[in-house]
């Protein structure tokens, strides 16, 4: 089980609240308010209902919280951990309108994330003894992309660049608009901070022998079948270049994921982690 450590509350509780909001509307629980005394208590089990990995405890949590403060959130399976169907991952016990008020939002997070989670979990078994990771790409959920990007790690996965700002990629589009692959590279080779990855996209063997002479830090082999990934592995082996790092992506599901990984690339980035995970079964029941 990987060993994350938390993401920051200062990241995570306004995407909570949002949740919050867009669930309570402007009157509440009106049912749970019309149903339950207000002084009754009770106990919640989150309980998986399939096998897999979970992810987004920490959100489910301060769902809790952030609705109640009195309410006593107990985990039993952190993010990373593998479950199997009719596990426990968490007991909430406190006052009960709180519990079926935040329930729903918690079960969203905790599904969302963990079949996030369970998916990179399937890929990263793929592709094992090979030497390849797998790494998320920026098709996330707007709003939720910190949360997805670990949920990723949760799964065994790698996080990849954060936003724009996090590495400089040079994609298909930016040399078109650049004015082709001598002047978007010369550009940016100038005008780059020194702390800053320049990563460069190729979909042909011809461009990645073009790229090569401006020495990026990655090269990203976009939407090549498995052949010409082997020959663009002969081009890159017969380069002269220290600690240059080769991805794939394009054309990857759990079907073409070994193959991809078998020919030596370094990464393969995958962009259904994120944008096709379907979601994990957890629900909640009575203690």
């Amino acid at each position: 089980m990987p060993n994350l450590p938390p993401l920051p509350r200062t990241v995570i509780e306004p995407i909570v609240r949002r949740a919050l909001a867009e669930d309570f509307g402007v009157s509440g629980d009106v049912t749970a308010n019309l149903l339950v005394p207000e002084a009754a208590t009770g106990s919640l089990m989150m309980r998986a209902r399939e096998d897999g990995v979970i992810a987004g405890m920490d959100a489910a949590e301060l769902t809790y919280r952030l609705v109640d403060p009195a309410m006593d959130f107990s985990v039993q399976i952190s993010d990373g951990g593998a479950v199997s169907a009719g596990d426990i991952v968490a007991r909430v016990d406190g006052p009960s309108r709180s519990l079926l008020s935040a329930e729903r939002v918690a079960l969203n997070f905790l599904g969302r994330m963990s079949g996030v989670a369970t998916l990179t979990a399937r890929y990263v078994a793929a592709v094992e003894g090979t030497g390849a990771r797998i790494a998320a790409t920026r098709k996330t959920t707007p709003g939720l992309r910190a949360l997805e990007k670990r949920a990723v790690l949760a799964g065994g996965g790698y996080a990849h660049r954060e936003s724009l700002s996090a590495a400089i990629m040079i994609k298909d589009n930016h040399i078109a608009l650049a004015g082709g692959i001598h002047e978007a590279l010369t550009t940016v080779m100038e005008r780059r901070d020194h702390m800053s990855m320049v990563s460069v996209e190729v979909d042909t063997v011809a461009q990645l022998k073009k790229v090569l002479t401006y020495r990026p830090d990655v090269v990203l082999l976009d939407n090549m079948d498995l052949d010409t990934l082997r020959e663009a592995q002969l081009v890159l082996r017969s380069f002269d270049m220290d600690r240059l790092t080769v991805e794939a992506s394009g054309g990857v599901n759990l079907d073409t994921v070994r193959g991809i990984a078998e020919t030596g690339v370094d990464i393969i980035s995958v962009g259904a982690l994120t944008h096709s995970a379907p979601n994990f079964d957890v629900g909640m029941d009575a203690a």
